[in-house]
């Protein structure tokens, strides 16, 4: 068994079972590559993929567990790597974060600029997507951290930290009847058109609770990813914008009137997350606590050596988050 044959049946999953993509990828030949699952299969005497004529089909039962196990040993070997980067290049590297627009766009900003002032050497990536794109980015290897508030049952296989709390505000034109109200209700907010962030996206399932357990039926018209994209809309009257609160632009928003809805919905949470057994080096210790100051390297040190998820919030439930 080699190191390189795991790689092999690693990416090849990676690429949704195209051998010949995973060969691009790689640089190497596709008879190459099948050779090495082949000779692996063979070796361990279990199928790890199905096969129809020379296409693969599906991962064997077999092949999941093969497979699980394959990506934590090429994540321990990026561990001893790192570990040896970190005596020999303590501040060079690279850094792949994989987060919302809405993160990328409102609150990474201030943090991305220090750390890059304070770490000029190191890479620093990011790859803007869906809670399952965030999800799969971080489960590949692709991105050494994840920030997510939507869908964590998508992230069990990350340590997520909580980060911080984030509130919800309606935003409307100038001329908007809301406009004039001092504070609004569901109930108003639910006699007009909204647009809002597409379901399962930034802290949706909040919004659509609300309206349920208030017997209402929101009258969505239009979704997006971006709140940039929803403010756009917004000014067209498509509708009435429901977006994060740190979303709002003071400089660029002044066309546009925000109205305090965090009496209207519950909080969300953003989270950081890394895999299992990974190793954290200082400057990524350090872009952590940057995101979230209470994120010290002791606490994190803590909550890697717990045992689960549940362990995990309870060691924050006494935590004030901060509230954005």
């Amino acid at each position: 068994m080699k190191l390189q044959q795991l790689r092999y049946i690693v990416e090849v999953v990676n690429h949704n079972l195209n051998v010949s993509a995973t060969a691009e990828s790689l640089y190497t030949s596709q008879p190459g590559i099948s050779k090495q699952v082949r000779m692996l299969e063979d070796e361990l005497g279990v199928q790890i993929f199905g096969r129809s004529g020379k296409h693969l089909t599906h991962v064997t039962s077999a092949g999941r567990e093969i497979i699980q196990i394959s990506r934590e040993i090429l994540s321990k070997v990026e561990s001893i790597k790192s570990v040896s980067r970190e005596h020999t290049l303590p501040d060079q590297g690279k850094l792949n974060i994989a987060t919302t627009h809405t993160q990328a766009r409102y609150a990474l900003p201030p943090v991305i600029k220090g750390f890059m002032q304070k770490y000029p050497k190191v890479s620093l990536h990011m790859l803007q997507g869906t809670p399952s794109q965030i999800s799969d980015a971080a489960a590949k290897g692709e991105a050494d951290f994840a920030i997510a508030t939507e869908a964590l049952h998508l992230y069990n296989d990350l340590i997520m930290l909580p980060c911080y709390h984030w509130n919800r505000s309606v935003v409307v034109t100038r001329d908007h009847p809301l406009a004039k109200k001092k504070q609004i209700t569901l109930e108003d907010v639910a006699q007009h058109s909204i647009v809002t962030y597409v379901f399962g996206f930034t802290g949706r399932s909040e919004l659509d609770s609300a309206f349920s357990k208030a017997g209402l039926e929101p009258k969505i018209v239009f979704t997006a990813t971006d709140a940039d994209v929803i403010k756009t809309y917004v000014r067209m009257g498509v509708g009435v914008g429901v977006i994060a609160t740190m979303a709002v632009d003071a400089r660029n928003d002044t066309d546009l009137v925000a109205i305090d809805a965090s009496h209207l919905f519950k909080p969300s949470t953003t989270k950081i997350g890394f895999r299992k057994g990974t190793f954290l080096r200082h400057y990524m210790y350090d872009f952590i606590e940057r995101f979230a100051p209470h994120l010290t390297r002791d606490i994190v040190d803590k909550a890697i050596a717990l045992k689960n998820a549940d362990d995990i919030d309870a060691l924050f439930k006494d935590f004030k988050l901060p509230v954005k």
